[in-house]
């Protein structure tokens, strides 16, 4: 058996079924190999792309998304969205083919232990025929427990190589990991129960962790006997809003003034499974008075005001909450907290809709968001980007849907609808959409004809104020001139038909409502260019440029 052929069988056992990436001299006989075996490949047009839409298939399946590239080059476009997947801590595993081993001469020559550990993966080097399984194992266990990237490095000489101790009996790591709970120490949970018991007016805030081990039953159930509000952190927007009338949405830096006139005034934060980074707890400011309990299954963190919780559980979500509500039972605590009829009456103005702009070809940005919210069923999942044009969506979607954010990633634009992609593949293609910036969108253009070539029928929602919204409105703030920011686009409608998908340019109200409509009757790849007004400032970028409040 050949290198390659041992490779590919160890992905495939590792549970590997798509593949994104570009193929080259230094990765074509791997990739043809997992062809035999059934695994779909998702040719695309940029190594980065390719990446981006692992990243997305890794969200959402819940396992290592697998990427390759050829040597050099191929690894070398990797970086940004390298850098993305590993902020987003996204169990990742990157396939490189590499120059013979030793030819430092070679034309596609890259260091790339050196190259990985800049772009913040990890590295493993197939050096010999012998550890080639040895290398897919370890890679997938660093993916699956350390949850980020990791590149396998394969010099091509060595892949085609002849593999005569092929192991049939290859143990996949997921049979290295074990599966029981986290279990919390039992006086971290009296003491958490001391300060609850203490307070009077608790908030629970969820995290991406918290969603993920489905702990969902257990929120409500503590948020029940506490009387908390419940607040979400931006990776875990809107989950469980429907289940309760006491939730407030997101804490911190993109969440509305009615509710944070409410966190305010708490005196006790529940996290779980969220990091309470700067952005949740607003360095602090938001929750002034308030002792922290921090429940996660990370070792201790550091929370976003630079202390440490006041009580922190190290343990799974559904544990640890399920004890926490089992001894203030025991204790016979419940407090009415936040659930009176006068905090229900406050919420009821998160719903109001603002005054909008009208301006002539232009629809107000806030307006456009609502009639997407209202108008695209709740069981079609959503991506949001980074940027300017983006903060509408990430304050204003208020519906109960699957939210998927990648703001504060790296910072980066224009991996959002790499990501959708990839999680749609993931889903078995079902319709979802994505909310970008135009300037965001036009950056990866091209692998809109990939949505196309595979059938996957993504929505772009392209908030084009024709321009770099975020820099536009920072130079307006800095006294600098905006019109720099300013960026003609094409009709990107029509561009989506010519890459072979639907697509419509939409000026009004009533052309947004109708291109819907005709994308939730036959769901394909399309695009709609929704023409947004310059006019309004996002939240956001109200309170940071200028100080104000709305």
């Amino acid at each position: 058996m050949k290198v390659y052929e041992a490779l590919a069988e160890a992905f495939v056992k590792e549970g590997t079924t798509d593949v994104f990436g570009m193929m080259g001299d230094a990765n074509m006989h791997w990739m043809a190999a997992l062809a035999d075996r059934g695994v779909r490949l998702y040719e695309v047009r940029h190594e980065g792309s390719g990446l981006g839409m692992a990243d997305g298939w890794a969200r959402g399946a819940g396992q290592p998304g697998v990427v390759t590239t050829t040597s050099g080059p191929g690894v070398s476009q990797l970086a940004t969205s390298m850098l993305c997947a590993s902020r987003a801590g996204t169990p990742l595993v990157a396939f490189c083919g590499e120059t013979p081993l030793g030819d430092e001469g070679a034309t596609q020559y890259l260091d790339q232990r050196r190259f990985a550990a800049a772009i913040e993966c990890e590295f493993i080097h197939v050096t010999r025929p012998e550890n080639a399984q040895e290398a897919v194992q370890r890679a997938f266990y660093l993916a699956r427990t350390k949850s980020k990237p990791v590149m396998i490095s394969a010099p091509f000489d060595v892949q085609v190589a002849e593999l005569d101790d092929y192991d049939e009996d290859y143990v996949p790591s997921t049979d290295l990991i074990g599966t029981a709970r986290l279990l919390p120490d039992p006086s971290k949970v009296q003491a958490a129960v001391d300060l609850i018991q203490d307070a009077k007016r608790v908030v629970i805030i969820a995290g991406r962790g918290a969603r993920k081990a489905d702990s969902g039953e257990q929120v409500l159930a503590l948020q029940e006997r506490t009387g908390a509000l419940l607040a979400t952190t931006l990776q875990a927007k809107n989950w469980l809003c429907d289940r309760t009338d006491f939730h407030v949405g997101l804490s911190g830096l993109f969440g509305d003034k009615l509710s944070m006139e409410l966190l305010q005034e708490a005196d006790c934060v529940i996290a779980v499974g969220a990091s309470l980074n700067h952005y949740t707890i607003e360095s602090g400011y938001l929750y002034p008075e308030a002792k922290y309990i921090q429940i996660d299954t990370s070792p201790h963190l550091v929370m976003g005001n630079g202390k440490a919780a006041d009580c922190y559980l190290q343990a799974d979500a559904v544990t640890a909450l399920t004890e926490l509500t089992r001894v203030l039972q025991e204790r016979s605590v419940r407090l009415e907290g936040f659930h009176t009829d006068q905090v229900r009456q406050h919420l009821t103005g998160r719903l109001q809709q603002p005054q909008y702009v009208r301006e002539p070809g232009r629809l107000d940005p806030r307006e456009a968001i609502w009639i997407l919210d209202h108008e695209l069923p709740g069981e079609m999942g959503l991506v949001l980007g980074s940027g300017h044009q983006t903060d509408f969506g990430t304050m204003l979607f208020q519906r109960s849907r699957d939210v998927l954010s990648n703001y504060g990633m790296f910072g980066a634009i224009g991996q959002a609808p790499l990501i959708a992609m990839g999680q749609m593949v993931a889903k078995g293609n079902k319709p979802g959409f994505v909310v970008e910036g135009d300037a965001s969108f036009l950056m990866h253009l091209s692998e809109f004809e990939t949505a196309c070539r595979y059938d996957i029928p993504l929505l772009v929602v392209v908030m084009n104020d024709q321009g770099l919204g975020a820099e536009y409105h920072k130079a307006k703030a800095k006294g600098l001139d905006p019109e720099l920011a300013t960026i003609s686009t094409p009709e990107l409608g029509a561009v989506a038909q010519a890459l072979g998908g639907g697509g419509a340019t939409v000026r009004t109200a009533q052309e947004l409502r109708d291109a819907l409509a005709e994308y939730v009757r036959v769901p394909r790849p399309t695009v709609i260019d929704v023409r947004i007004s310059r006019e309004v400032l996002s939240t956001p970028y109200r309170r940071i440029q200028y100080g104000e409040d709305v």
